[in-house]
């Protein structure tokens, strides 16, 4: 079993550290507090631990129908891209301070709504996830668990770090420093949204 821990906690940090829009907004959100990323793993564990428990039932297969794959891609873009013009939006505003809360909302909420509005998460889940899952069951209830909290902990310590980092480096650089990862941060939310609707549209022609 820890052969397969070590190997299964790679694979996790292959995907937990990848860019994805979840990354991009604890980056944001890093400016306002450190603990940003934290919170946000909270909210990413409200959905990823009950699809854990979908996924080991063997209730994968929802994931693959091109029809829900389309919605979600749809829904998942047109939040990724409101979320990414609002940040630069703020970027434009020059009463943007170190004082001022880079982003509005809840750092648990962001990480409920952008793990669940993320196709590409389900589809991990559904495929190497569950492999990994299924890996896990052979071990029994007790493999199950430290693959679940492992995964998990993986998403946490980096999401942590990337909040943690953004906020000292806000503090030393300063405003500019603050409006640069607002940009950055919007426009790479903005490419993504639109990536995702482009998908969307495309399942969603293919269906007819």
């Amino acid at each position: 079993m820890p052969a397969f821990l070590l190997q299964a906690v790679l694979i996790s940090l292959s995907g937990v550290m990848a860019p994805g829009p979840l990354s991009a907004s604890v980056v944001s959100r890093g400016q306002r507090s450190p603990h940003a990323g934290a919170l946000a793993a909270l909210g990413h564990a409200v959905i990823e631990f009950p699809l854990m428990a979908v996924v080991l039932f063997g209730f994968t297969a929802w994931a693959d129908i091109p029809l829900v794959r389309a919605l979600i891609g749809l829904a998942g873009g047109m939040v990724l891209l409101w979320m990414g013009w609002g940040l630069l939006v703020r970027v434009r505003r020059p009463s943007v301070t170190s004082r001022e809360p880079p982003v509005a909302g809840s750092d648990v909420g962001a990480g409920i709504m952008l793990t669940g509005a993320n196709p590409y998460f389900l589809v991990w889940w559904a495929s190497v996830g569950a492999t990994l899952l299924l890996q896990a069951s052979q071990y029994g209830p007790a493999g199950i668990a430290l693959f679940a909290l492992l995964h998990w902990l993986c998403d946490l310590l980096w999401l942590w770090l990337l909040s943690t980092i953004v906020h000292g480096g806000g503090h030393y650089f300063g405003s500019r420093f603050q409006l640069a990862v607002l940009a950055v941060s919007g426009l790479f939310l903005l490419l993504v949204g639109i990536d995702f609707v482009r998908e969307g549209v495309a399942l969603l022609r293919g269906l007819n």
